[in-house]
């Protein structure tokens, strides 16, 4: 699968552009980044606080009407795990949705489906900590740079997860 890439300075969130861009017949497969959010979401309604630095992204795609959202939490944790894993060692999916490290969440995803004209698509929104991390008091985070060797930044990380989602599927 290619995927197109649609950038933009601000968003409310990048799952909520996906939406709107699949009401608007813009189908084919993309990724949509965004430099900040105002109102990154989490599973439940939850909010993602999202800090300048960070990475804000999410992945849309068509798939079978039959398959269930559950059969890709799995993959798709697994895809931005081993995407990661170039960086970071030690990568744990605590399940269905975060990816931590030392017991510390540094990522967030958001899978969702909408059904447009017939077609299923999916949504996978990805929300990385990269140069900060909020303070959740019963739930530690932290950013990947805390344990990376060297400094990195969004559209490195970008790449390696663009690179992984167009070579699973």
């Amino acid at each position: 699968m290619k995927l197109i890439v649609k950038k933009y300075k601000i968003l409310s969130s990048t799952n909520d552009k996906a939406i709107s861009l699949i009401k608007k017949n813009k189908l084919k497969p993309t990724i949509i980044l965004s430099d900040s959010q105002k109102k990154g979401r989490g599973r439940y309604g939850k909010k993602w606080i999202s800090f300048t630095g960070n990475l804000f992204m999410s992945i849309f795609f068509e798939i079978k009407k039959n398959i269930s959202v559950s059969k890709f939490n799995k993959k798709n944790c697994l895809i931005i795990k081993k995407s990661l894993s170039k960086i970071l060692k030690n990568i744990n999916v605590k399940s269905p949705n975060d990816l931590l490290v030392k017991k510390k969440k540094f990522c967030g995803i958001l899978q969702e489906t909408l059904i447009h004209e017939g077609k299923k698509f999916m949504i996978v929104g990805i929300g990385i900590n990269i140069k900060k991390s909020p303070y959740i008091a019963d739930y530690p985070t932290c950013h990947i740079n805390e344990f990376s060797n060297k400094k990195v930044n969004k559209f490195y990380i970008y790449s390696l997860i663009k690179k992984g989602f167009e070579k699973k599927y």
